[in-house]
């Protein structure tokens, strides 16, 4: 096990299942038709592609039609913040609100909805990672066009209370937004019971293809396409659509969904006893958002007197795989905006490491990291105390 590479970064991306690239393939051969066009390799397609949404919604609690399939996380952020926005700025709801510990793709929508007359307005965050309630109260008004809030941090696991801002928004006739793409097949998700009007899922999360994402438009919700040309998808995203990818995402959030209870219980085991064996080797260690509900696949941790940078290359260099935080945001020497977000010295901040587990991990996997960690803290504690 000693040379065995060890991923623990599963929130940054995942591997695709074989059963996922197996559904696909048909769709790079012999099915290959444009579900566009009306002979029969194309009417092949369109019952694919029409069978994918289906599945896909039933995994949300959605009707088919309000499946919108994306490049991903990204694309299906912005097509609900900026699309839900541009659509209502018209009746005089000018404010959006967020958190901000939201992923950057939520954060970049917002400013673009502010640089074209949008009000900002960000809830105020306790030290556990979770919005303070009164704030909810305070920017949730008349003015609030649309409210977004990520389900499950992707920095520290954090499970926000999207329930009880739904609520409240939808009270003051503000539209919902989610990114749920680290919390699907983490926490429960059911459209037809829970408020929210938008979600955003992406399917490299959870064993499917990079480059494929689908955002839940609840019925009735218009919203602005972000780009324009044919009507496909309702006219919501024009462009040929990826059949092979939406019918591997299909695939794999149904495998999700029946696997999720018992996966969560074993990750969330090793979770636990990663951090527990972290704790007992290096005390001082500090776990973000530990006092917060958690999804079991993160874990943030910083250790005072280092850096992430020099703690991320040393695992590395024993074959470890973790990262600072977003991938999105990988070569950044800024700290996280999460943990500066939620109150955490710069000094912890710029010492964080965020290691994820999922499909890969094993109980080797967390023998292996709380075996090397200590030394590898000893040394980077020991490069800054020269520097």
């Amino acid at each position: 096990m000693a040379n065995t590479p060890v991923y623990l970064d599963h929130a940054a991306t995942t591997p695709v299942r074989e059963e996922v690239f197996e559904a696909m393939k048909p769709f790079y051969g012999p099915r290959f038709g444009n579900p566009s066009s009306t002979h029969r390799w194309g009417r092949d397609a369109r019952a694919a592609l029409d069978e994918a949404r289906e599945r896909v919604g039933r995994c949300l609690g959605a009707r088919p039609d309000e499946i919108c399939f994306t490049s991903g996380g990204t694309e299906a952020d912005n097509l609900a913040i900026l699309g839900a926005w541009r659509a209502l700025k018209a009746k005089g709801r000018k404010a959006v609100v967020t958190t901000p510990i939201e992923h950057k793709a939520i954060l970049g929508a917002v400013h673009q909805a502010a640089h074209e007359g949008a009000e900002e307005r960000f809830l105020v965050m306790t030290a556990d990672g979770v919005p303070d309630s009164a704030s909810l109260d305070l920017l949730v008004d008349d003015d609030v066009a649309v409210c977004s809030m990520m389900w499950v941090n992707n920095e520290i696991g954090t499970i926000q209370p999207v329930p009880e801002l739904a609520a409240k928004a939808k009270a003051r006739g503000a539209l919902v937004h989610t990114d749920a793409v680290q919390a699907f097949g983490k926490v429960p998700i059911d459209a037809q019971k829970q408020q929210f009007d938008f979600l955003t899922i992406s399917g490299h999360k959870f064993g499917a293809p990079k480059g494929i994402g689908a955002l839940f438009i609840r019925r009735g919700v218009h919203v602005e396409p972000l780009m324009h040309g044919g009507t496909q998808d309702r006219g919501r995203r024009p462009g040929t659509e990826n059949v092979a990818a939406a019918v591997g995402l299909a695939r794999a959030a149904e495998l999700t969904l029946a696997e999720c209870e018992a996966h969560c219980a074993r990750i969330q085991k090793l979770r636990n006893r990663l951090e527990t064996g972290i704790l007992a080797k290096v005390p001082d260690a500090v776990i973000h958002g530990r006092g917060a509900p958690r999804a079991p696949h993160i874990t943030n941790v910083s250790v005072p007197g280092t850096d992430s940078e020099s703690l991320l290359m040393a695992l590395d260099l024993r074959g470890i795989a973790a990262s600072g935080g977003s991938a999105c945001q990988s070569g950044s020497i800024e700290p996280s905006h999460v943990l500066s977000a939620i109150g955490v010295r710069p000094d912890l901040a710029s010492a964080a490491v965020r290691m994820s587990l999922g499909v890969l991990s094993t109980d080797q996997c967390i023998d292996r990291v709380i075996e090397v960690f200590p030394a590898l803290v000893a040394k980077a504690r020991q490069l800054a105390t020269a520097h």
